[in-house]
């Protein structure tokens, strides 16, 4: 019992920190949009979007590789603000377990490939018309 060693569970490195990244932001649009997108994260408590340094804050018990991940969801370009992490994170081979990541074989012909692009038409849901939208028509309209 004496040389048995403590290993931990994970690998994971997750707790209390500052997370600090360098995101284009285009407008304000784009600020409110990536401050959305991680307030919904699990465990974060706090995101400061500065948009003048283009610079992002988040303070949490969080992994900083999803907080990234979460970001350049929305921003391609983001990178963490401290050069040496992002040269561990380019270093360190990412598996992405999204089955559009995994490299598929060149498709033969271009028809082929413009029918996969379009969405079934049973699954598409009509926007432009809604109950909502009729009532708020004949309710707003002083036309009558």
């Amino acid at each position: 019992m004496a040389n048995l060693q403590i290993v931990p569970a994970c690998r994971n490195n997750v707790e209390a920190q500052y997370v600090e990244m360098m995101v284009p932001l285009y407008s304000y649009g784009c600020e409110k949009k990536v401050k959305k997108s991680l307030s919904h994260l699990k465990g974060i408590h706090s995101v400061n979007v500065d948009y003048n340094q283009q610079k992002v804050t988040v303070w949490g018990i969080c992994n900083k590789y999803d907080v990234l991940a979460t970001v350049r969801s929305k921003r391609k370009e983001a990178r963490f603000w401290n050069l040496e992490d992002n040269i561990a994170l380019e270093a360190e081979p990412v598996e992405s377990l999204s089955p559009m990541s995994s490299p598929r074989p060149p498709q033969k012909n271009f028809y082929s490939l413009s029918i996969s692009k379009r969405p079934s038409l049973a699954l598409t849901r009509v926007r432009s018309f809604s109950w909502k939208a009729m009532k708020n028509v004949f309710t707003r309209s002083y036309s009558f």
